[in-house]
């Protein structure tokens, strides 16, 4: 099975044993689309060896200028702090399937999923909303409407 997620090998050292990457592809490590970065990495020659491969990893981040402190209100504040921490970008919180003495069960590889993520833009694979007052023959009714619709409804 090929590994997915690089814990212990830094930037620019050589690969500890263990890693089944020698195809030379980049690997997507982290694709956070609520705060807009994707980690790749790939086995490149040394500099100082080419004999040797270290790994490289590259770490793209798009900053939404236009962002709002809140990003289901139009209305609040412009976004002028962006915090981005691996530790956060790197957990893995879909459950995984392991056997123990013949029985499967659920897990988690990280132990801060509970904790809300703040983001930074819409993830579009979650479904926004937000309520808005709206006047019909006088009477003003709060009405929910989808801040993503193609995420929110059905096809």
């Amino acid at each position: 099975a090929e590994t997915d997620l690089v814990h212990d090998t830094e930037i620019g050292q050589p690969p500890s044993r263990g890693y089944q990457w020698d195809d030379g592809e980049e690997r997507v490590l982290v694709n956070n689309k609520c705060k807009c970065v994707t980690v790749t990495s790939k086995f490149v020659p040394s500099k100082d060896n080419p004999e040797e491969e270290v790994l490289e990893r590259n770490i793209r981040i798009i900053v939404p200028l236009k962002s709002r402190e809140n990003i289901s209100d139009p209305t609040s504040p412009l976004r002028t702090t962006f915090v981005y921490r691996m530790t956060e970008l790197c957990k893995k919180c879909d459950p995984v399937e392991i056997e123990l003495g013949g029985e499967t069960y659920q897990a988690q590889q990280s132990n801060s999923c509970n904790e809300p993520e703040t983001c930074y833009t819409y993830n579009r694979d979650k479904c926004y909303t937000t309520t808005f007052p709206f006047v019909y023959h006088g009477e003003t009714k709060h009405i929910q409407a989808a801040l993503t619709p193609t995420s929110c409804y059905a096809e």
